[in-house]
């Protein structure tokens, strides 16, 4: 039976995430419990991708609603996801993300204007340090000229079946594609992205727990020189960082 009352969608993508889901599904109860519409009107979808570890029962013990994606990939992760939402707004945030108490209700407050197209909550930091300021700031400049930005990134669910979701040839930045799709869509509108800054979620920093503070900055130039000479090792590159690094 399908529930009509439905408003909001949250779309979790994850693989193996049993160490740090419980973490995110807490603010999302809490984040529920403060919505104008009621906690039952947000639906939570937690997509598995191709977890072997306890994500898939953890997420229904939790009440979410659990859809399996085979294809090992974060954009197909998010579209399977999306694909068995029928609320009017879709939201997606990262398994190993937190979400602030008024996520929900600054989602509504921002699509219920006509001038926006959709956005994304922005994020702070699990921690800080030197070497995470410099990451953090590094990225900025960018958020600021393009005006898009991460952590809970929303948009009505017509506008993503519209813009095809995000693109599953992509195996990282597959966010940013979407933000642009979704920027080209409102332009045609007269439409806009925005930030919700005042509920910002709050980024694991564990990839840089495991490599170090100041990694981000060896690995990316890694990846711009290796994509320069070789495909490939690009690819492999990406593997490992980002879909076989669970630290």
């Amino acid at each position: 039976m399908i529930q009509t009352d439905l408003r909001q969608t949250l779309v979790i993508p994850a693989h193996n995430e049993e160490a740090l889901l419980p973490r995110l599904l807490e603010t999302v109860d809490v984040a529920r419990a403060r919505y104008s519409f009621g906690a039952g009107a947000i639906e939570v979808i937690v997509a598995d991708n191709a977890s072997t570890d306890r994500t898939a029962e953890i997420a229904a013990a939790r009440g979410c609603r659990v859809v399996p994606v085979v294809k090992r990939a974060i954009a197909a992760a998010r579209n399977g996801g999306a694909a068995h939402a029928t609320s009017p707004i879709l939201a997606f945030v990262d398994a190993d993300s937190q979400i602030h108490p008024d996520t929900f209700n600054g989602i509504e407050r921002a699509l219920a204007d006509g001038r926006i197209v959709g956005g994304a909550t922005g994020v702070t930091l699990e921690r800080w340090s030197l070497g995470l300021a410099a990451s953090y700031a590094m990225i900025v400049p960018i958020v600021l000229l393009t005006g898009m930005d991460t952590g809970v990134v929303f948009c009505r669910r017509r506008d993503f079946i519209e813009i095809g979701g995000y693109d599953e040839r992509r195996r990282v930045a597959e966010d940013v594609a979407f933000l642009w799709a979704l920027k080209r869509l409102g332009w045609s509108r007269r439409q806009r992205l925005t930030r919700l800054r005042s509920v910002k979620a709050i980024a694991s920093t564990r990839k840089f727990d495991r490599h170090g503070d100041w990694h981000y900055f060896r690995e990316m130039t890694r990846l711009a020189v290796v994509r320069l000479w070789n495909a490939n090792a690009t690819e492999e590159l990406i593997r490992k960082y980002w879909y076989d690094d669970r630290g």
